[in-house]
C-alpha cells in the first residue's frame, strides 16, 4: 500500500504537464506580460503634481476657458440677448457682426483713445510707482505709516474712491475749483469730468486739451500707483547698500548711482509691470464708466463692449469687439516684446 501510494503522488500532473518536466517554477515567479511596472519615485512625483494640479486646472477651465471659446462662438452667430436662451451651441453663423464692428461709427477712435488712454496710465503710474518707491527707501520717522498711506488708493473700493473724485472735480461744489478760483484766480468753474475739450494758454501759445481724457488717466494713475510701487519698494530692498557705498567712496552722484546702480536692478521689474499694467488698463472698463459714463472724449473699447451689449442687445456684435480688442494687445504685447525683449536681455546679459 505504501508503495502504490508514493507512485500516486509521483503520478501527480503539476498544471496539466507530465510529472518528470523540470523543476517546479513558483507561482509567484509566474507573472503574466502584462503586468505594470513598479512605480518609481519619478512616477510618483508626476501623479502626486498632477493630483495637486487637477483642481486648479479645472477651475480654469470652467472659468476662463469655456468663457473664451463660448465667446469666439458667438462673436461668429447672429444672436439678440432675447432670444439667445434658445439657439442653441450653434445659431446662425455669420460674419456680419465684424462688419458691424469695424463699420460702425467711432470705432477706430474709440480705439485710438484707449491706447493713448493705456498708454499714459501705464507709464504715469509706473513713474510714481518709482518716486514714491525712492522716496520712501530709505528709514525716517513715519515711513511705515507713509508705506501704509500709499496703499490706500489701491485697496479701497472703485466706487468710494470714484466717488471722491466726482466730488471733488465738481464745478457746482468741488473743493478742485475752490482752489483755483481762490489761488489760480480761475474766472469760470470748470467742468473736468464732463468737458471734452479745454482751451488753455501757455507761453503765448493757445491750444485745446482733451482734459476729460486727462482727468480719467490722472485718476487711473493715483489709484494704481501703489501697484508699482510695491514691486519696484520689493527690489529696492534687494539691492545690497555695498553697491551705493562703494560709488560714494568713487564719488558717484545720486544721478549716477540712480542710473548705473539701481536702473540696471529695476529694469527686469519694470519691464514685468509694464507689461501687466498695460493688459489690465486696456481692458478697463469700471474706471471710466464710474467717472464719465464714457462720455466727452473718454470712450474706450470696452464701454462700447458694454454699450453693444446693453444700448442694442447685441450679444453677437459685443463678441466680436471683444475678439478684435483681444487680438488688438495681442499685436501691440507681440511688438512690445520684439522690440524691447532683446534689449531687456541684452542688458541682462
Amino acid at each position: 500500500m505504501t508503495t502504490a501510494q508514493r507512485g500516486a503522488t509521483e503520478r501527480r500532473p503539476t498544471d496539466g504537464g507530465p510529472t518528470n518536466a523540470g523543476p517546479k517554477i513558483p507561482r509567484k515567479a509566474r507573472r503574466p506580460l502584462t503586468a505594470t511596472r513598479p512605480l518609481t519615485a519619478a512616477r510618483r512625483e508626476n501623479r502626486a503634481g498632477l493630483a495637486f494640479v487637477s483642481p486648479t486646472f479645472l477651475v480654469v477651465l470652467v472659468v476662463v476657458v469655456l468663457p473664451i471659446l463660448w465667446t469666439v462662438l458667438l462673436a461668429f452667430q447672429d444672436a439678440k440677448l432675447v432670444d439667445i436662451q434658445g439657439m442653441g451651441l450653434f445659431g446662425n453663423w455669420t460674419l456680419d457682426n465684424f462688419q458691424q464692428v469695424f463699420g460702425s461709427a467711432g470705432f477706430w477712435s474709440s480705439l485710438s483713445t484707449t491706447v493713448i488712454y493705456t498708454v499714459g496710465a501705464t507709464v504715469g503710474s509706473l513713474l510714481l510707482g518709482l518716486v514714491a518707491a525712492l522716496a520712501l527707501r530709505t528709514p525716517f520717522r513715519g515711513r511705515g505709516l507713509l508705506r501704509g498711506a500709499m496703499l490706500l488708493p489701491y485697496v479701497a473700493p472703485v466706487v468710494a474712491v470714484a466717488f471722491v473724485w466726482e466730488v471733488a472735480l465738481s464745478p457746482q461744489y468741488g473743493i478742485v475749483n475752490e482752489w483755483g478760483r481762490s489761488l489760480f484766480g480761475w474766472d469760470d468753474p470748470i467742468a473736468f469730468l464732463s468737458t471734452r475739450e479745454y482751451e488753455i494758454g501757455l507761453f503765448g501759445l493757445h491750444f485745446d486739451i482733451p482734459l476729460s481724457l486727462l482727468t480719467v488717466i490722472a485718476f487711473e494713475i493715483w489709484r494704481y500707483f501703489p501697484f508699482a510701487f510695491l514691486f519696484l519698494l520689493a527690489r529696492l530692498q534687494a539691492v545690497p547698500d555695498v553697491l551705493e557705498e562703494a560709488a560714494k567712496v568713487d564719488g558717484a552722484t545720486p544721478l549716477q548711482r540712480f542710473r548705473h546702480i539701481l536702473m540696471p536692478q529695476l529694469m527686469p521689474v519694470m519691464a514685468l509691470l509694464c507689461v501687466l499694467r498695460f493688459i489690465m488698463t486696456f481692458n478697463k472698463f469700471d474706471d471710466v464708466y464710474l467717472l464719465t459714463g464714457g462720455g466727452s472724449g473718454t470712450d474706450v473699447a470696452a464701454v462700447r463692449v458694454y454699450d453693444f451689449l446693453t444700448a442694442r442687445y447685441d450679444v453677437g456684435a459685443a463678441s466680436a469687439q471683444a475678439l478684435v480688442l483681444a487680438g488688438v494687445l495681442v499685436v501691440l504685447l507681440g511688438l512690445y516684446f520684439k522690440f524691447f525683449g532683446k534689449k531687456m536681455q541684452e542688458e541682462q546679459s
